[in-house]
């Protein structure tokens, strides 16, 4: 009667976030920029403010452009501690 579930890594909940991809200059590794919409604290105007985050891409598959989803995972690298889930929109071909 003492033994207890512990759950792994997958089974925990992990932050997912989706985001707009500005740089795929690096390898395996893309730029994606999270917007989010926070009230001004004294005017009440809300206000659009941005978040650069690097994400892990294995396959080198994203584009600038593309409509990503990104899953928080163990740090990879100094300022890497996401990785690409997947590519919910590709970017128009220009």
């Amino acid at each position: 009667m003492s033994e207890q579930k512990q759950g792994t890594a997958d089974e925990k909940s992990r932050r997912t976030m989706t985001g707009r991809v500005t740089s795929n200059k690096m390898q395996k590794t893309v730029a994606v920029a999270i917007e989010r919409v926070v009230r001004h604290p004294v005017y009440g105007k809300y206000v659009r403010r941005t978040t650069k985050l690097l994400a892990h891409d294995e396959a080198n598959a994203c584009r600038e452009g593309d409509l990503v989803s990104i899953v928080e995972c163990r740090p990879i690298s100094r300022r890497k501690a996401w990785r690409v889930a997947e590519i919910l929109e590709r970017a128009e071909a220009q």
